[in-house]
């Protein structure tokens, strides 16, 4: 496979620094970070890389900025998204190739995001102007009853580095929607295409104050100096379990709004009577978008013992297909992963799998440098006990467990502390709709292996997170209810 580094022009052209106060500049001590391409391990660019300080400057920019933005006419908000809309649409080609160069996603999956990011963008462009309160008489018809609602106020929105765009456009559409200030941090190793989007949303109106952004390496520090701010009224983030239980601890000091996107162990069940052929099409969508680096990857494939055979066959033969390489090559299917520590955790799972007795159907061994390319893995056979049906893989490994019964299969799925997203495959429709009343999860892919859409809630339940993204519950998380009682008019 070729690994020469990319020269796209759109890197050389990348916007790199703050964006504070509707004004791009250096961090301060003019610090910087690099930006590397996991396909090659070459160097991108170099970016600003925010202090505490910086951090507070942009916080005092959107405090500043808040007031006069929640004040400001829904459909003017609505018309803002709305144009930048139509720019990612029409910029399709450099965000993907921005994303795809930082991210390591091949090229197709990469436009993907950018028409999937997009759409939130039109949705909560729609939304804008249809956030409605209600008014009513009490039931003792002595006072009228007037409820509202209203922006929270200046947010700190914090995204993961699998999906720059995406992540970033989920977070930003509903706040800008409901009249909310913003801080964004984007993660240290996909910086350049949130900086991307908020130039497009600058070039679309969108008032100096009310998105700034502090891209950094030091993301506990600097994320310390705000989160610890009485102004701060409200934490988005998405990423590990681990982190946002550390950033629940901090909310709790000035009792923060909290949305909370986190880890995930996704089952995807495959029953006695299910179409194996669709099966394995799901399987491959659900485990392998993004290389598996997705909290919403199929992790665990639990498999009716009557047909577990035939899916693995037939799992096998698709991933062994599959061509590897870098995802600016429109030949490749498996782009790299992220960094060299995330490849090494996805091989220690596999090895540890293989030590309590897994077979290697394929893949199982990284593959040479430069690069951090892990091939398409199926384990059959896995042990209980394995390491990587507790733990989220985040790689394109498939481990394969068989079971007997469904309510055994319900159990299995449902042995863990998350519940973000679950997949089953059956033709009975009584039986997906036990599933769905009893599996613990936020989604549940029925017979499909994709399950976000901007106009549904994504998130999850138990460790897997609070609150809900996207949909028409998605503004309602940038938004407090106030009650007002008005007295009698005819007293």
């Amino acid at each position: 496979m070729s690994t020469k580094p990319s020269t796209i022009r759109d890197v050389e052209t990348a916007e790199t620094r703050i964006y504070e106060g509707g004004q791009w500049r250096d961090a301060q001590g003019a610090r910087t970070f690099q930006v590397f391409d996991p396909a090659t391990e070459m160097p991108l660019a170099s970016v600003a890389d925010a202090t505490p300080d910086d951090a507070l400057a942009a916080l005092n920019s959107a405090v500043a900025a808040q007031r006069d933005w929640a004040r400001t006419a829904p459909r003017v908000r609505s018309e803002i998204l709305r144009r930048a809309f139509d720019a990612v649409t029409a910029r399709t080609e450099e965000f993907a190739a921005l994303i795809t160069l930082e991210m390591g996603k091949p090229l197709a999956e990469a436009r993907a995001e950018v028409a999937y990011s997009a759409e939130f963008l039109r949705w909560f462009g729609e939304e804008a102007v249809r956030s409605t309160g209600r008014f009513g008489t009490a039931p003792d018809g002595r006072t009228r009853l007037l409820v509202g609602k209203f922006p929270v106020g200046p947010t700190l929105l914090i995204t993961p580095w699998n999906f720059p765009l995406a992540m970033a456009a989920r977070k930003i559409a509903p706040a800008i929607a409901a009249g909310c200030t913003m801080v964004l941090k984007p993660a240290a190793l996909t910086p350049l295409t949130s900086l991307l989007l908020t130039r497009v949303l600058a070039d679309a109106g969108l008032p100096p104050g009310v998105l700034n952004v502090i891209p950094t390496s030091s993301a506990a520090q600097t994320v310390s100096a705000i989160i610890t701010d009485p102004r701060l009224r409200k934490v988005s983030f998405t990423g590990s379990t681990e982190v946002g239980r550390r950033l629940l601890g901090q909310s709790a000091t000035h009792v923060l709004r909290t949305s909370m996107e986190l880890g995930g162990n996704a089952p995807f069940l495959v029953f006695d009577d299910a179409d194996i052929d669709a099966a394995v099409d799901g399987a491959i969508v659900a485990k392998l978008r993004n290389m598996g680096q997705a909290c919403t990857a199929a992790n665990r494939f639990l498999v009716h013992e009557s047909v577990v055979e035939e899916f693995t066959d037939k799992l096998t033969d698709r991933m062994a297909a599959l061509v590897v390489g870098p995802g600016i090559d429109p030949d490749t299917h498996i782009g790299p992963l992220i960094d060299e520590v995330s490849r090494r955790k996805v091989h220690d799972l596999v090895l540890d799998a293989v030590e309590h007795g897994a077979v290697v159907r394929t893949g199982g061994a990284p593959l040479p440098s430069p690069g951090h390319f892990y091939p398409p893995t199926v384990l059959a056979d896995v042990d209980p006990g394995s390491c990587l049906l507790r733990e989220e893989i985040f790689g394109p490994v498939a481990p394969i467990i068989r079971f007997e019964t469904e309510p055994e299969a319900i159990a299995m799925a449902n042995s863990t502390e998350y519940g973000l997203a679950a997949y089953a495959y059956t033709r009975d429709t009584a039986r997906g709709l036990r599933l769905m009343e009893q599996l613990e999860t936020g989604m549940l892919g029925l017979n499909v292996g994709v399950v976000s859409n901007p106009a549904a809630p994504f998130g999850g339940v138990k460790q897997s997170g609070l609150g809900r993204e996207g949909g028409l519950e998605g503004i309602e998380e940038y938004l407090e209810t106030r009650y007002t009682a008005v007295g009698d008019p005819y007293a």
